[in-house]
Formats: C-alpha cells, structure tokens, sequence
C-alpha cells in the first residue's frame, strides 16, 4: 500500500497534498531521507534520522518536531500500509510563504512520511550488473554538500542522457573529469584487495550503504583508499560497483567504452552477503532465470 503521513495525519495516496506555494514545490527547498526495511522494520533508523537532522542544520530550517515524532509517523506508516517489505521517504520542507526567495518569510515547516511497497532489484540486475555512462554537471547539492536536499533535477536529466546513450546509469564527474558518485548512489572500485570510493569532503553523499560497505570491508581485510577516479582509472578496476538504500550492492558491467572484468566480482558479492547479514537478511540472489 502506498500513502503519506503529513503533520501526522495519515492520507491515502490520492489525499496526500501540500499548498502550491510550499517552499519545497516552489525552490527545492526542503529535504529528505530514503529508507527501507527489513523483516519489517526499518534499517538503521537511527542513522537516517541523524543524517536529517544535520541537513536541516546545514540549511537552517529548524527541526519541526521531535525525533520521537518521526519515530511514530514512520511506524504509523509501516502498521497501516502493512507491506512485506516497505520503502520510506522522509521529507522537511521549509513550508508555505508569500513568495520569494527569502527563507526568513517562510511559515512552519512541514514533515512528511511517504511509504509505498518495496521494489528491490532483480536476480537478473544482480547478474548482470549495469553499464553506466559518464556526466559532468553541477547539482543544488554541490552548494551545500553536508545536506541531502529534494532537488534532483540534474540527476533526472543526468540519467535521461545516460538511458539515451544506452546505459542504464549515470555518473557524475567534478570539473577535474574525476566520477563522484552516481544520481542516487555511491560507486566503489576494487583493485586487488583495495577498495576506493571518493571521499565525502569532495561533495559526496554520505551514504549510510556506504559507511556500513566501508566498516564491512575493513573487517573482511580489504585496505580503504578514499580518492576520486578518472573514467579510465574506473575502468581499468577489477569491480565497480555502486550503493544506496535501495539498491544495497549492485555491480557495474560497463563505464562509458570501457568494460570492467568482473561483473559481479567476488569482493562485490563477499560484500553484499555481509551486508545481508547485518540487515538480518538472507543471502542476495544472482540467479536470472
């Protein structure tokens, strides 16, 4: 079932709605955290709720309500919605005002939890892995690279290019032409028993995949590098693969001409059944039939 919770009442989908003049419709100017669940229950709550709070502080908009609130909208939302496994979004937005940019005409903010029914990737995407083409643009995030906001327009043109050029994905590369990290997820290489993902401090999401994919990593052995590859660099690994809430692990079969040699790769499948293990989940399928 899919419905949302807005100042904690519960809508169905249809009912869900928020004024025209909301500052997050009208600027973007709002944000947001994904979540999904496990057994039921949502995955690393905690940490999603932190990473909210320190966007909001990055964009001064003061927190709404108590964590606590948003603790019982989001298991409000997973009792009524009564899904096997649920996708959650947890939005802030600066809320209604007279129009303008200015943020200090803004009235209160408004807090929204939507939930609809998981869709994880397929035995056949995991398999398969998917190719991916290389982009250079500027996000609304790079102005403020501690925050998670709502605007993705550059990411949604971003993967219009990549699906036009017959990739699946896009990645995003800075000025320099080194890749960043993907349109809603982080990417990993591996060379050897290294791992390399760029570091946060490059404008990078702090992915909470990404942290456990890191802590999981060091206790399997593996050496961390944090840098920023070129496409070729990226290309020339032994895995890439990409991760975010939704996705978990999903290896790269492609970047731009360059074909990466193993898809999944050994690393990237030890990782991922680590990481099923720590979301109490049984191990990932890369069966396609």
């Amino acid at each position: 079932m899919r419905l949302a919770i807005i100042d904690g009442t519960v809508r169905p989908a249809h009912e869900a709605t928020i004024s025209v003049f909301d500052r997050g419709l009208l600027y973007g100017d709002s944000v947001l955290e994904t979540l999904r669940t496990y057994g039921g229950r949502a995955f690393e709550l905690g940490a999603h709720l932190t990473r909210l709070a320190q966007s909001l502080e990055a964009i001064a908009i003061a927190l709404p309500d108590s964590r606590e609130a948003f603790e019982t909208d989001i298991n409000t939302a997973l009792r009524v919605a009564q899904n096997d496994e649920s996708v959650l979004r947890v939005i802030v937005t600066r809320g209604e005002g007279p129009g303008g940019l200015d943020p200090s005409q803004a009235g209160c903010p408004v807090r929204i939890v939507t939930i609809d029914a998981l869709d994880p990737p397929s035995p056949r995407l995991l398999r398969h892995g998917i190719r991916t083409r290389t982009f250079r643009t500027i996000r609304a995030s790079d102005a403020v690279q501690s925050a998670k906001l709502t605007s993705y327009l550059a990411s949604v043109l971003a993967t219009r290019d990549a699906r036009a050029a017959g990739a699946d994905e896009a990645l995003i590369l800075d000025s320099d032409g080194r890749v960043l990290e993907g349109t809603t997820f982080n990417v990993f290489a591996v060379i050897g028993t290294r791992l390399l993902t760029p570091p946060t401090g490059f404008g990078v999401l702090d992915g909470i995949t990404r942290r456990i994919v890191l802590e999981l990593a060091q206790l399997e052995g593996m050496t961390i590098e944090l840098r920023a590859m070129t496409p070729d660099e990226l290309g020339r690994s032994d895995e890439v693969f990409v991760t975010s809430t939704l996705r978990e692990l999903v290896g790269v079969a492609t970047v731009d001409e360059h074909r990466i040699a193993k898809t999944p790769g050994p690393w990237t499948q030890r990782l991922h059944n680590a990481f099923r293990r720590r979301a109490g989940a049984p191990p990932p399928r890369y069966d396609d039939t």
